[in-house]
C-alpha cells in the first residue's frame, strides 16, 4: 500500500502519508491515487489544483467556500515548510469551532485532507515555500468566504509572531460574527 492514511483528532480530517521509494538516484512517490482515496473513505473527486509560493511569515486564510461549492482539499508542501491549520465550521458538529494544525514540508512527505465544511489556512515557516492543494469544487467567487486568522474565539497558535496577511484576509469576519444562520 503506498499510503497510510491516519484519522484526524476531528472527524473528517485525514493525515497522510505517502510511501516514499527513495535510492541514490533520488526519489518516488505515489502522492493521489484515486481508488486507494476511495479505499480509505475520501471518495470526493478533486476538480481543481491550486500552487502557491510564499515567503517566511505569509499566512494566507483562513478560508472556506460555502455551499453549494463547499470545498475539500488535499494539501502538500513542494518546498519549504508550513504550518497548516484546518477550523471545523460545520454547524451542529460536536468540534466546532476546533482546529488542528500540522508541519507539512517536503522532508516529512505528510499531505493533509481537510473535508468539506473546514476553515483552512497556513503560515510560511521557512525563507519560502511552495503549496499545493487539489480542491473538490472550482472556485466560486460568490461562495467565498473566510474566519480571521486571529480570531480569539479560535486562538490558533501561529508559530510565527507578526506574519505577513493580505488586505483581504486582515478584513475577514470573526467567527461570531458570521451569525447564527452562517452554514458551510
Amino acid at each position: 500500500m503506498p499510503c497510510t492514511f491516519t484519522p484526524g483528532p476531528i472527524p473528517g480530517l485525514v493525515i497522510i502519508q505517502p510511501r516514499v521509494f527513495a535510492d541514490d538516484r533520488g526519489w518516488f512517490m505515489e502522492s493521489y491515487k484515486k481508488s486507494e482515496f476511495i479505499d480509505h473513505g475520501i471518495s470526493e473527486d478533486f476538480v481543481q489544483d491550486n500552487h502557491s509560493r510564499s515567503i517566511r511569515g505569509v499566512l494566507r486564510g483562513l478560508h472556506f467556500q460555502r455551499s453549494p461549492h463547499a470545498q475539500g482539499k488535499l494539501v502538500r508542501c513542494l518546498d519549504g515548510r508550513v504550518w497548516d491549520v484546518a477550523v471545523d465550521l460545520r454547524r451542529g458538529s460536536p468540534t466546532f469551532g476546533r482546529y488542528h494544525g500540522i508541519e507539512l514540508s517536503p522532508e516529512n512527505s505528510t499531505m493533509f485532507y481537510i473535508p468539506p465544511g473546514f476553515a483552512h489556512g497556513f503560515i510560511t515557516l521557512s525563507e519560502h515555500a511552495e503549496f499545493v492543494y487539489k480542491c473538490t469544487e472550482e472556485y466560486a467567487p460568490e461562495s467565498d468566504g473566510g474566519v480571521r486568522w486571529d480570531d480569539p474565539d479560535l486562538a490558533l497558535p501561529w508559530p510565527l509572531d507578526q506574519p505577513l496577511v493580505s488586505p483581504k484576509d486582515s478584513q475577514l469576519p470573526f467567527l461570531a460574527d458570521l451569525g447564527k444562520d452562517f452554514a458551510l
